[in-house]
């Protein structure tokens, strides 16, 4: 039996999407070959190429003028090379603090230019991200950046800032929702959270802000060249990108992001009366700012949650523990989690408080 996956990332993956990648994992089409042994530039792996970005840009309506690009590094890897591309001699950058993931960008930022912090909540408790009206922006800043969901603390923006150059780091609810891109300059997101395994970095670009970067900035690090090469500059992560592939696929068959939208709306709505039904739990994000991908909440202390995750997992709810770095209890619900998942949580909660409560 499958367990109900809520790991942060590495996380669940569509079933349907494991089953079709374990039937073609030995053969690809009658190839005789396995997808992870082929060419990037060979024809069957060209295809799932060609087919991936197009799926993400119908997906997301992606604009003209925009490029689909995949790398590697992870996000963390973004958080410097935004910077490296993309801010100039003498030019400002706004960051706005949310949380871990936004402090971890700003830290890098630092390292490489001027970078002003637009708004600073990420120590707050309860958590949140901040508000429109608290943002302290730099008049012709190079961009401004924001995390769209802290995976961590569990807040979420539901309404973005507007800006010329809006950045975001969407790892843990890119394709989750529609989206505008139009009002983003640049998107990015490590896969393993939303889109497929690790591996792969899925980055959003207005074309024309690739342009911006300095002759002194490594060739493989600017985005220019990526687009240049249609990401395939260096040896793509091909068997992520077809992982990823075939997660969109799935995306389109269910009914799009206006579908994925409704299903994760539910699924939080649901364990999130749970934990206000009762003084047993206490969620720890403001609730205008609950994230619909990582729900986060407390029990009154350490031993009672170590000891709920820990009779969770014997009942094949697998991975609620929050990060080490701030404990708790955390279900990351992401697209490819199923409803009864949550369902069962929500039971194993309510037998948990019986007999603990």
């Amino acid at each position: 039996m499958r367990a109900f996956n809520f790991s942060a990332g590495p996380a669940a993956l569509p079933e349907e999407v494991l089953k079709e990648a374990q039937a073609e994992l030995l053969d690809y089409q009658n190839s005789g070959m396995s997808i992870m042994e082929m060419s990037h530039r060979g024809k069957e792996y060209s295809a799932i190429h060609a087919e991936t970005i197009a799926n993400i840009k119908e997906l997301l309506n992606i604009p003209e003028g925009y490029s689909v690009l995949f790398m590697t590094g992870g996000a963390s890897t973004q958080f410097a090379l935004i910077p490296m591309n993309l801010l100039g001699e003498g030019q400002t950058a706004d960051y706005t603090n949310s949380g871990a993931w936004a402090a971890k960008a700003i830290k890098e930022g630092q390292l490489l230019g001027n970078v002003n912090i637009a708004a600073d909540c990420g120590k707050e408790i309860p958590t949140r991200v901040p508000t429109l009206g608290e943002l302290n922006l730099t008049d012709g800043a190079a961009y401004l950046h924001i995390t769209s969901n802290e995976t961590i603390s569990g807040a979420q923006w539901k309404q973005f800032p507007e800006h010329e150059t809006l950045i975001a780091d969407m790892s843990s609810d890119i394709l989750s929702r529609p989206l505008d891109v139009s009002k983003f300059g640049l998107i990015y997101a490590g896969a393993q959270k939303n889109l497929g395994p690790a591996g792969v970095t899925l980055v959003i670009i207005r074309d024309e802000l690739a342009k911006r970067c300095p002759d002194t900035v490594p060739t493989i690090m600017r985005y220019q060249t990526h687009i240049d090469g249609n990401s395939l500059f260096n040896t793509v992560p091909t068997f992520p990108v077809y992982m990823l592939c075939l997660v969109t696929r799935w995306l389109k068959a269910k009914g799009g992001l206006e579908a994925m939208q409704r299903q994760n709306e539910e699924k939080a709505a649901k364990l999130y009366a749970a934990i206000d039904g009762t003084d047993f739990y206490t969620g720890t994000a403001v609730k205008e700012n609950r994230s619909t991908m990582n729900v986060t909440f407390r029990i009154a202390n350490e031993e009672l949650e170590a000891k709920f995750i820990a009779e969770a997992a014997e009942k094949n709810l697998k991975g609620l523990k929050g990060h080490r770095s701030v404990g708790g209890i955390r279900a990351s619900i992401y697209n490819a989690f199923p409803a009864e998942g949550v369902d069962a949580l929500i039971s194993f909660m309510k037998e948990f408080e019986a007999a603990n409560g």
